[in-house]
């Protein structure tokens, strides 16, 4: 009996440690409510294992060992439910309830039935078989597919793999015909030692998922420029680097560069509030217009770039011009009601294999062109014919 409830202590205080993790989580992640209802579920789950202690003492077994029952199928209710929240396949409520009413219900059905027989064996465990199969459910159904997602499907229906076998060694092994019987059997050891090792490695999953939630959440935040609402010229290259990599047709893309025309008097005039509105607006324009797979960011500033794949120069063209007429269009709170905004706009194609930083540097050529010839306008330059690689001098191979 000693080893079997030194497990138990070690199951509950293992639950109490994942409760208060996912308590953590829930306060830096914005998945905060599906966070919170995991610690409710190990909060839950943790109470079986002072219930089953109290068994063999208590002069009202069944209460305790139905409450420990009705602990663990509820602390898995709540992991279902929370999971849900996270994978966005949520369950309704009443359903939910239903299930656990019921299993609790079974087990009440079938407690003065002889424990290690089929007839008790098979309704005892069959809940947490279907409560776990539901869960692992969820993973799959959400369509995510990382590492921590694959692996937390894995040991969850490992879990309810792990319930269905319980059902043929209880019976085989014999797991004493009381309830006070089952806490001092060579079973009950066994089942308790690998629900702990179920317990670590499946309340590490969950966590793996939540965190790298938060850490590619806390990377986006980095990447993003707070005003506008776009990348920020970090973000912009690294999300344009990998589109220019993946060439898949001879043209790879285009660059527009746009600069907010005499952004400077706007906020010297009409102060920063209306200039930060000014920002957000044309951020907007950007986005309205731009097509689907293109990408926007803030370079700094008043400036700003979007990267066009699979354009040619001609097509791009249309976009600016596009552009600055939508912005012209707009009535921005702050400014008198005649008063509109203007942009200009440099446009170049990229070359095959050509770097971003000339592309960049080209169209920021053009924009100042069209700045030179009186703002509001969009100029073109053409991609170079030949490529040189910029870390290799231009004299190598020449004769």
């Amino acid at each position: 009996m000693g080893g079997a409830i030194s497990l138990l202590a070690v199951n509950f205080i293992i639950a109490q440690i994942f409760t208060a993790a996912f308590l953590i989580i829930a306060a830096k992640s914005r998945q905060r409510r599906a966070a919170l209802w995991c610690a409710a579920g190990f909060a839950v789950a943790s109470l079986a294992a002072v219930c089953e202690t109290i068994v063999p003492f208590s002069s009202t077994p069944r209460l305790f060992a139905v409450s420990a029952f009705a602990c663990v199928l509820g602390g898995f209710c709540l992991l279902r439910f929370g999971l849900g929240l996270f994978y966005q396949v949520p369950v309704r409520v009443p359903l939910l309830g239903a299930f656990f009413v019921a299993g609790v219900s079974l087990d009440l059905a079938i407690y003065d039935l002889p424990r290690g027989t089929w007839e008790h064996a098979i309704p005892y465990q069959a809940p947490f078989v279907v409560i776990q199969a539901w869960t692992a459910s969820v993973v799959l159904r959400s369509g995510r597919r990382t590492f921590f997602d694959w692996l937390l499907f894995g040991l969850l229906a490992l879990s309810a793999a792990y319930y269905l076998v319980k059902i043929y060694a209880a019976v085989v092994a014999g797991s004493g015909v009381t309830a006070q019987d089952y806490v001092s059997s060579p079973f009950a050891l066994i089942s308790q030692a690998l629900g702990a090792i179920l317990i670590v490695g499946a309340g590490l999953a969950m966590l793996g998922v939540m965190v790298k939630e938060i850490v590619d959440d806390a990377q986006a935040r980095s990447e993003i420029d707070l005003l506008s609402g776009l990348y920020n010229r970090r973000g912009f290259i690294e999300r344009v680097m990998p589109l220019l990599h993946a060439r898949t047709t001879q043209t790879p893309g285009t660059v527009i560069l746009a600069d907010l025309d005499r952004f400077k008097l706007v906020n010297d005039t009409y102060g920063h509030l209306t200039g930060d509105e000014v920002i957000r607006r044309f951020a907007r324009v950007l986005m309205d217009v731009m097509p689907n797979r293109a990408v926007a960011g803030r370079l700094g500033g008043e400036e700003f770039a979007v990267f066009l794949p699979c354009t040619d120069l001609s097509e791009a063209r249309v976009v600016a011009h596009g552009m600055r007429a939508a912005i012209m269009s707009q009535q921005i709170g702050g400014l008198p009601e005649a008063a509109r905004v203007t942009a200009s706009f440099g446009v170049t194609a990229v070359g095959i294999g050509e770097a971003l930083d000339p592309v960049i540097q080209r169209a920021d050529e053009a924009l100042y062109t069209a700045k030179a010839n009186g703002r509001n306008r969009v100029e073109c330059a053409e991609a170079p014919t030949t490529v040189v690689n910029p870390s290799v001098p231009h004299w190598i191979g020449r004769s």
